[in-house]
């Protein structure tokens, strides 16, 4: 009889991944980072164990909105106070801070539970080209192979 086999925690092996997201819709971006992060490219995927690898996005700055997203599109948030309600567009948000545009549409793909918070430290974005994680030797994917 055969068992299904289910990934332990201390068995996963992680490898680092490098997507640019120049000219990359948004939204195709975060859905790609967010199966990789999950684990689901990988033929080891336990939906309870987070066996996914760790992200890199670089170039968030020259992520691509498409229709009238940079005017319409709204992210919210509020103080806790009253009145305390403030609100940005998605194209001000990529002028003032695109690492938190990408960050914010990945994480709402990411379970909403202890599991879907530790995934989520596995990625990391930067503004323009650079990146400090050199010493993983992350490798390259081309995101439009991906899509």
């Amino acid at each position: 009889m055969r068992q299904t086999y289910m990934a332990k925690k201390n068995e996963v092996e992680r490898k680092w991944v490098v997507l640019d997201a120049t000219d990359v819709p948004l939204g195709r971006l975060s859905t790609v980072a967010a199966s990789i992060l999950r684990g689901k490219t990988k033929p080891t995927y336990t939906p309870h164990v987070d066996t996914g690898d760790f992200v890199i996005i670089i170039n968030a700055e020259n992520v691509k909105l498409t229709g009238k997203k940079e005017t319409d599109k709204m992210y919210h948030r509020h103080s806790g106070y009253v009145g305390g309600l403030k609100s940005i567009s998605a194209g001000e948000l990529r002028e003032k801070n695109p690492e938190r545009l990408v960050e914010l549409s990945i994480k709402g793909m990411l379970p909403d539970n202890r599991l879907g918070r530790q995934q989520f430290k596995k990625l990391h974005v930067y503004r323009g080209s650079e990146h400090k994680h050199a010493a993983q030797q992350p490798e390259v994917l081309d995101i439009q192979e991906l899509i």
